[in-house]
């Protein structure tokens, strides 16, 4: 008895809006390099076998490389990746399955599993097709939707607030980071391609939802090493601003809650109670030596002296109270600087300037 009877599909925007199973036929390195948020690599060739192929393409052509591609993968070999499709298929009975241009190693697998009772469709023009219909969809976005920016001193709290906001798009969420210096988190950041193409869905499922007015937090292009699309970040520098204030001490609060203690945690978590620690002492004095420059040798090293102090006292006894000093040094007479120069640039964008229950019902009110 044959299952799963749908027809190949180019209806992409359908496929992101209903979050549908897809399998990755592409070899491991292409899908690490980028794919989609329900996409899983079950992949047709290894990357050995898809070099061989390749290989063979190059010097002898198409017939031959179509040759070795069904010698390379047969008996055992196939016999495991068809189990792993049919097993998939059946567990996500309304999926797609892709390669990279919706050619030959995605009609391979379709036939395979067809062979093996299971009608399964493909993706019309594959991963690249997907892919480009996503860039064309944040280039839309970018051009046709409104957005206010959300800007404040650090340790101001507004990823707190677009949290707290139903049309806000969180982008250092996406990107794994929290936007400065010392934004790096316990865990990797997506690739560039995974990035975009998480945005660019959330971006469609909201516009699906009749949401065409957004909150952004203010960032500059790079998001650790995720870039924010061209045409979204001329647009955010652009548009509107809303300033967020807070008291110089809830500041210090909350970046030593944030991004010590919090994040020591979540690097304890990540690795372990000792490499944990190890990792994330190392992480937060790599962070500084970011800004040594700009710093200046004798504050870096005031600085950096400082935090050592507070790490060993941290990782020894638990006292968090030393960083306080470090932030307050960081704050006072670097970041804050920074952030002057930046509110007399956006002078002439800023429409509003208020504490936290102010702002967020501020941008409540003004959301459409």
């Amino acid at each position: 008895m044959r299952e799963n009877h749908r027809s190949d599909t180019a209806d992409y925007r359908s496929v992101f809006l209903d979050d549908r199973p897809l399998i990755d036929t592409r070899a491991p390195t292409e899908f690490i390099k980028g794919s989609f948020p329900t996409a899983i690599n079950l992949p047709l060739m290894s990357d050995n076998e898809r070099e061989a192929v390749g290989t063979c393409y190059k010097q002898r052509g198409q017939q031959a490389a179509i040759a070795l591609g069904h010698e390379l993968v047969s008996g055992k070999t196939k016999e495991a990746r068809v189990s792993a499709w049919v097993q998939y298929a059946r567990d996500n009975p309304d999926g797609y399955l892709f390669c990279f241009r919706g050619g030959l190693r995605s009609q391979i697998s379709q036939h395979w599993l067809h062979e093996a009772g299971i009608d399964y469709p493909r993706i019309t023009g594959g991963y690249k097709a997907m892919r480009n219909f996503l860039i064309d969809e944040l280039e839309i976005a970018a051009h046709d939707c409104r957005f206010t920016i959300l800007s404040g001193m650090t340790g101001t709290g507004k990823t707190e607030i677009i949290a707290q906001l139903s049309n806000a798009i969180d982008l250092e969420g996406h990107a794994n980071h929290r936007g400065s210096s010392f934004g790096k988190k316990a865990t990797p950041q997506p690739t560039q391609i995974n990035f975009e193409n998480g945005l660019a869905i959330d971006l469609l499922k909201r516009r699906a939802r009749k949401q065409n007015h957004f909150v952004l937090e203010d960032e500059s292009r790079l998001i650790g090493k995720c870039s924010i699309p061209f045409s979204l970040h001329r647009k955010m520098q652009q548009s509107p601003i809303v300033w967020l204030e807070d008291d110089f001490e809830q500041r210090v609060d909350r970046i030593l809650d944030d991004y010590v203690i919090k994040l020591c945690d979540a690097f304890i978590r990540a690795h372990g109670r000792e490499r944990g620690a190890e990792i994330y002492a190392a992480s937060l004095r790599q962070n500084l030596f970011r800004i040594a420059k700009r710093l200046g040798g004798k504050r870096f090293q005031e600085v950096d002296a400082i935090m050592q102090e507070a790490l060993r006292q941290q990782l020894d006894c638990g006292d968090t109270s030393r960083h306080r000093c470090w932030i307050t040094l960081l704050l006072r007479d670097y970041y804050d600087p920074m952030y002057q120069h930046q509110i007399a640039s956006k002078a002439e964008r800023t429409l509003y300037r208020g504490r936290r229950h102010e702002v967020i019902e501020y941008l409540q009110a003004g959301s459409d």
